[in-house]
């Protein structure tokens, strides 16, 4: 098995892990791959529980589809990503429920959507901003992630969702994973926990090279 069949298998093997633990649900999100001469992407309007391999969409470093089905919308968005940070290779997009919710409820503050409640968050995400709202595949929005592309490892588009990235997908489904179950402890606690303290936010960036 190539490079490339290997990476198509691993987007069917993270959309169905995904879907399967409800980070992903009905026809939304989406999941892209960096390859030396271009990227596959989940076709536009595909489950991401029920992913074919060979359907998954082949784009050539000009953008253009060279095989599988029509491309996610959000293609713009993905390629401005990998356009700003080379160590980006692979890019998750969902619509997950507790970070919608999140979007819904009001986020801590737009430059960082949650506050530093535990440890891994701190260590495997980082500042997540906000991306205020616009339509689903409008050029605006991929021009404003792009912006932010190598400064941070995701963004949350209002009530669309995380967009994450990371050196390969499998990583990029692990910081979405630990993102959402962040909202999830955020919104489900009452009072609101206090943030880890300057301290602890130190003794993580020394110990373990956390970007806080």
């Amino acid at each position: 098995m190539n490079a490339e069949a290997r990476l198509r298998e691993t987007i069917c093997s993270v959309g169905a892990s995904l879907f399967a633990r409800g980070h992903a649900v009905g026809t939304a999100g989406n999941i892209s791959a960096k390859l030396d001469d271009g990227w596959l992407i989940t076709p536009t309007d595909a489950c991401l529980g029920r992913l074919d391999p060979a359907r998954i969409v082949k784009v050539d470093l000009s953008g253009q589809a060279v095989s599988g089905d029509k491309p996610s919308k959000t293609l713009a968005l993905h390629r401005g990503i990998y356009a700003r940070n080379a160590q980006a290779r692979g890019i998750v997009h969902t619509h997950s429920t507790h970070l919608v919710a999140l979007t819904l409820a009001g986020v801590w503050r737009d430059t960082d959507v949650l506050p530093p409640i535990t440890p891994y968050y701190v260590m495997k995400v980082g500042h997540i901003p906000l991306i205020r709202y616009r339509r689903p595949g409008d050029p605006a929005v991929a021009a404003e992630v792009a912006a932010l592309a190598d400064r941070v490892r995701g963004v949350l588009l209002d009530r669309l969702g995380p967009v994450v990235w990371a050196p390969d997908v499998e990583q990029a489904s692990a910081v979405l994973e630990e993102l959402e179950e962040t909202a999830r402890l955020w919104l489900m606690t009452n009072p609101k926990p206090a943030p880890l303290d300057e301290r602890a936010l130190d003794d993580l960036r020394q110990s373990f090279g956390a970007r806080w």
